[in-house]
């Protein structure tokens, strides 16, 4: 038995159960300690962005239908990671036009999260943004063609947080990581910070297939 904290969990075997345009579900057989073997079933994911666009002590919040959950939810303007090789800022850029018909002079990193670690591999960068022009939004489709938009004082988002009214997770990250960052208490990153945790096996996957810039298309 190794000293807790040491063991190396080698893949033993991995298999591709199924596929999807925006993820994949593998099944990987690990090394546990002690000398067994485990199963562990993994959602691949590209990746995502979310943006905090903030004016005079404002955010932009949108509010969109989720079928996991089956109701309308608070969130930020955010997407995948999914063109092949594209910088998260510049993913974020599009995002933040396509969700909210805003772009942005300035922008830094807030935070990193893992949404799921438990089962899914999904990685979000989520940005603050500032000094906002509106831009042409352009045309929406299938759930964002019933989003809504709305400006929300950064300390009322703060405060649908404790109540339970936001719960989806990037967008409490980012509020909350908002709120410190802007009232002074924490600095923000640099646009050009790397980012160690960003997703590769669902990108190399379809890459290998042959697939992009668009690594939405199934092989």
């Amino acid at each position: 038995m190794t000293t807790p904290g040491t063991h190396q969990f080698d893949v033993l075997d991995s298999e591709l159960l199924h596929e999807s345009p925006i993820l994949a579900l593998r099944r990987d057989t690990l090394a546990m300690p002690g000398g067994g073997t485990g199963r562990r079933e993994i959602v691949e994911h590209f990746g995502a962005v979310a943006v905090v666009a903030e004016r005079d002590g404002e955010i932009a919040l949108v509010r969109q239908y989720r079928h996991s959950v089956q109701d309308r939810l608070w969130e930020l303007p955010a997407g995948i990671l999914d063109i092949d090789g594209e910088d998260e800022h510049v993913t974020a850029r599009r995002e933040l036009a396509e969700e909210a018909g805003l772009a942005a002079d300035r922008w830094e990193v807030l935070c990193d999260l893992v949404t799921s670690p438990g089962f899914c591999e999904e990685t979000v960068r989520v940005y603050l943004a500032r000094d906002l022009h509106e831009v042409d939004r352009g045309e929406a489709e299938h759930e964002e063609a019933d989003m809504t938009f709305s400006w929300t004082p950064l300390e009322e988002a703060r405060a649908m947080v404790l109540r339970g009214e936001i719960i989806n997770s990037i967008a409490i990250a980012g509020i909350m990581t908002a709120a410190e960052v802007l009232a002074g208490r924490g600095e923000a990153r640099s646009v050009d910070t790397p980012n160690p945790w960003r997703p590769q096996a669902l990108a190399a996957r379809r890459r290998a297939a042959g697939v992009g810039p668009d690594l939405k298309k199934m092989p």
